[in-house]
């Protein structure tokens, strides 16, 4: 496993090493040991981290830089009709891409600001 990954996902997901360890029913110090590539975890515990972060194990492993599959991300959007319509907004409007790019790192707090910030610009226009 790429051991920069996980930590990753658990940082922008503002978890501590202990409280994912909790949330994915493992012992305190594995996912510290992972971390530090001191241990690997087998693969049922692979397919657990990358369904709690909503990765696939390809990216989790570091085989790919992007998160989900091709196939994960066609089957998402045809489950849901509103997200294939942002997706084909998003693919066409440049301003929304940009925007896109630039809170995709950002943490669940600051993404929750400009959330706030929409939601007055959008009572101001009503």
């Amino acid at each position: 496993m790429d051991i920069t990954r996980l930590k990753e996902l658990r940082k922008k997901e503002e978890l501590s090493q202990r409280e994912l360890a909790k949330k994915l029913n493992l012992s305190g110090s594995t996912i510290g040991m992972y971390e530090a590539g001191k241990r690997k975890p087998d693969s049922d515990t692979l397919q657990k981290i990358a369904s709690f972060f909503d990765v696939s194990v390809d990216y989790l492993l570091g085989r790919t830089n992007e998160r989900k599959s091709a196939d994960e991300i066609k089957k998402d959007l045809a489950a849901n009709p509103e997200l294939l319509e942002l997706w084909e907004e998003i693919s066409t409007r440049k301003n929304l891409r940009i925007m896109f790019e630039k809170v995709k790192d950002l943490k669940a707090d600051n993404i929750e600001q400009i959330i706030e910030i929409i939601n007055i610009i959008e009572k101001r226009n009503s």
